[in-house]
C-alpha cells in the first residue's frame, strides 16, 4: 500500500475523522450539475448501504456511471468530504458491511486491494450529504468502450 496513502488514513482515524479530504463522484454531467445546483441525495443501498458513494481515487471516479447511454455527456465533480468517525470495512459479509451508520459511523471506508471491489481501488460511502461540499466539474470524455478509460475534457 502507498505510504502516503496509509499516512492519510492512519490520520484520518487518529483524528476521529475530524478532517476534510479532497475526493471524486463520478456521473453523468446533468446529474452532476443537478448535484452542484442542489447537493448529493443518499442513495437507497449499493455495496455499503444507503449513502453518497465517493472514492479519494479520481481513477476510481472515471469508472462511473457503470454503464452511461453513449449520448450522455458524463462528469467528474471534485468534492471536499467531512468525512466524521471512519468505518473500515474490509472483506464481503463485514458485519457491519450494511449497517455501519446505525453503529455510530459517519462514513464507510474500503481500502484499496481488499477484494472488495473488482477495480481495487478504494472506495468511501458518506451517510450525510450535507458533510460533501462541491468543489469543481469537470466534463469528461470517454476514450474507448472500456468504462476505467477516460480524459477531462
Amino acid at each position: 500500500m502507498n505510504k502516503d496513502f496509509e499516512r492519510g488514513l492512519s490520520s484520518l482515524l487518529e483524528h476521529g475523522g475530524r478532517r476534510s479530504y479532497i475526493m471524486y463522484h463520478g456521473t453523468t454531467l446533468e446529474a452532476a450539475q443537478e448535484i452542484k445546483s442542489h447537493g448529493f441525495r443518499r442513495s437507497s443501498d449499493g455495496m455499503l448501504g444507503p449513502g453518497v458513494y465517493v472514492s479519494r481515487s479520481v481513477d476510481k471516479a472515471k469508472r462511473y456511471p457503470l454503464k452511461p447511454d453513449p449520448d450522455e455527456r458524463l462528469a467528474i465533480l471534485k468534492l471536499k468530504v467531512r468525512v466524521g468517525k471512519v468505518k473500515k470495512i474490509d472483506k464481503q459479509g463485514h458485519p457491519l458491511q450494511k449497517t455501519w451508520h446505525r453503529n455510530g459511523y459517519d462514513t464507510a471506508w474500503v481500502p484499496p486491494n481488499c477484494g472488495m471491489v473488482p477495480s481495487g481501488l478504494e472506495e468511501d460511502c458518506v451517510w450525510d450529504p450535507n458533510r460533501i461540499e462541491v468543489l469543481d466539474m469537470w466534463e469528461v470524455e470517454r476514450e474507448t468502450n472500456d468504462s476505467s478509460m477516460c480524459r477531462i475534457v
